[in-house]
C-alpha cells in the first residue's frame, strides 16, 4: 500500500533509537523510552494551498532526515510499518552532513 500525503502533509518513518542502558547496565523498558523525534520522509504532499489558488513548494523531500516535535503528527501503521503523518510546520529541521 502506497500513502500519498495532501497539501502541506508529509510523512515520516521514525528513526528508532538503540535498545538504552543506565550506566549500570539496567535496560530501559519500551514503556520509559522517549518517543522519537528524528525521522527520515518518505513522501510529501504537493504543497501549501495559498488563498490565491497557487501551491507553496514544501522544503523537505522524500529522503531527508529531519528532527520534529516530541508529539508531532498522527502516526498510522501500514502493512505493519509505523509512520507519522504531520504537516510541513511541525519539523523542525533538517539534518544534513
Amino acid at each position: 500500500m502506497k500513502l500519498q500525503p495532501l497539501y502541506d502533509r508529509v510523512v515520516v518513518k521514525p528513526i528508532e533509537e538503540e535498545e538504552k542502558k543506565t550506566k549500570g547496565g539496567i535496560i530501559i523498558p519500551d514503556t520509559a523510552k522517549e518517543k522519537p523525534q528524528r525521522g527520515k520522509v518518505v513522501a510529501v504532499g504537493q504543497g501549501r494551498l495559498l488563498e490565491n489558488g497557487q501551491f507553496v513548494t514544501p522544503l523537505v523531500k522524500v529522503g531527508d532526515e529531519v528532527i520534529f516535535g516530541k508529539y508531532s503528527g498522527t502516526e498510522v501503521e501500514i502493512d505493519g510499518e509505523k509512520y507519522l503523518v504531520m504537516r510541513e510546520e511541525d519539523i523542525y529541521a533538517i539534518i544534513t552532513e
